[in-house]
């Protein structure tokens, strides 16, 4: 392969794909919008491959720099070995057969590339982010106020187009919640840190420039940062649920672990932000969680609180108080939710590691290779979730059981929900 300079990938926008998809749904191939794909990299092939399996769609055009990303595109992408390929985005927009264009490519390429598809009269998704900084947005901005208003424009905030995130957002605005106070976003993403130096770079054997735009991610210059091109969804978040962006922020953040290859100088952070009506947003981030992942939302207001994620959302409306006599009285579990009158699936850690007695289970997650380390015990893994087990939650859905614990005076607690 040909080595790949940055100019390079401006001019091939490191992947386009068109995806053609016969007729799933019953739509006629010459009724289909015909889709074209810029950027058929990972994410280029995720999200093209869904639109591509609609019936409605049908792949017209495919486009990378890289030969390996075409040859996976047309592997992983149903219709797409029947469309055509191309190595530069622009001659791709030019292409009168192309109603549709997906832009998957790396962050610092959006504004360019949307501001030609919009002049090119195309349908545009675009992936989030707009920008990997202020300049790249604000042009990017500009290009949206000349878009042709009949052409429909989107970006990849999918959980602005969830149905969890859509009824979420229906019971806040109807005041299911009252006046939101504090909002919480929650970016655990589970992923285990190299405790190691690598024995030498990634991608040894393609030249330097090539590299940094395989692995634009791991750099500022391309990426903007983790809050950027990933933790923006947070934070678009709660600005939708806040219906206002923020005047003030204040955080903090850095590097808890070294990295070995770019210039990221964060992995973690928590930042406050302030809306204009006094409420108070918090996003919290950590990257390395050693397969603890947790990525939802908390929207906590004067008449209740709501939980969302991409699986479920959770509406707790007013409860009476707690039965605790003591904030420190802690034998008293009423307050603990469980799901059947006896859940066989539930059991009790003594505190004492050399008492605890055989047959007793406790897991967090309840997921292969799950670790517990309170009271330095090694968990085994709950059982199946009970058929029949109910949440007390109002509102709730969710496709895969959820654990939680609490810490009665005996030892650990631990209860799970379907």
């Amino acid at each position: 392969m040909r080595n790949i300079t940055r100019r390079d990938a401006v001019a091939g926008a490191t992947g386009i794909a068109f995806l053609q998809t016969s007729a799933v749904f019953g739509a006629q191939a010459n009724s289909a919008i015909a889709l074209g794909i810029i950027g058929t990299g990972a994410r280029g092939q995720y999200v093209g491959g869904h639109m591509a399996r609609d019936g409605r769609a049908r792949v017209a055009a495919i486009c990378d720099i890289f030969d390996d990303r075409i040859e996976q595109a047309k592997k992983n992408v149903p219709g797409a070995t029947q469309a055509k390929v191309y190595t530069d985005y622009r001659q791709l927009l030019d292409d009168k057969n192309v109603d549709a264009v997906l832009i998957s490519t790396p962050v610092y390429l959006h504004p360019e590339m949307f501001e030609a598809a919009v002049a090119a009269k195309k349908h545009v998704y675009c992936e989030k982010p707009a920008g990997n900084d202020v300049a790249g947005v604000n042009r990017l901005m500009r290009a949206g106020q000349k878009a042709d208003p009949a052409k429909t424009i989107q970006f990849g905030f999918q959980q602005r187009f969830s149905p969890e995130y859509r009824k979420a957002h229906d019971l806040t605005a109807a005041g299911e919640l009252g006046e939101l106070k504090m909002l919480m976003s929650f970016w655990i993403l589970g992923m285990a840190p190299r405790l190691g130096a690598p024995n030498g770079l990634p991608l040894p054997n393609v030249s330097d420039e090539e590299r940094r735009v395989r692995l634009w991610t791991r750099w500022r210059e391309l990426s903007g940062g983790d809050i950027v091109e990933c933790d923006c969804h947070g934070l678009d978040t709660l600005n939708w649920f806040a219906n206002a962006h923020p005047v003030k922020a204040l955080g903090q953040g850095g590097l808890r672990y070294p990295i070995y290859y770019g210039d990221i100088t964060s992995d973690h952070y928590d930042i406050i932000f302030t809306y204009p009506n006094g409420a108070e947003g918090y996003l919290l981030s950590a990257r390395y969680a050693c397969g603890f992942r947790d990525v939802k939302e908390q929207f906590f207001g004067s008449k209740g609180v709501l939980e969302t994620a991409r699986t479920y959302y959770k509406l707790h409306g007013p409860v009476a108080a707690s039965r605790l006599t003591d904030d420190d009285k802690l034998e008293d579990t009423s307050m603990i939710e469980r799901r059947s009158p006896s859940p066989p699936s539930w059991g009790v850690w003594p505190t004492s590691p050399t008492a605890r007695s055989p047959g007793k289970r406790c897991c967090v997650r309840g997921e292969p290779g799950s670790r517990c380390y309170a009271n330095r015990v090694r968990p085994q893994h709950l059982p199946s979730p009970i058929p029949g087990m109910r949440t007390r939650a109002s509102a709730f859905r969710r496709k895969e059981p959820a654990y939680s614990c609490a810490r009665p005076h005996t030892g650990i607690a631990f209860t799970h929900e379907s």
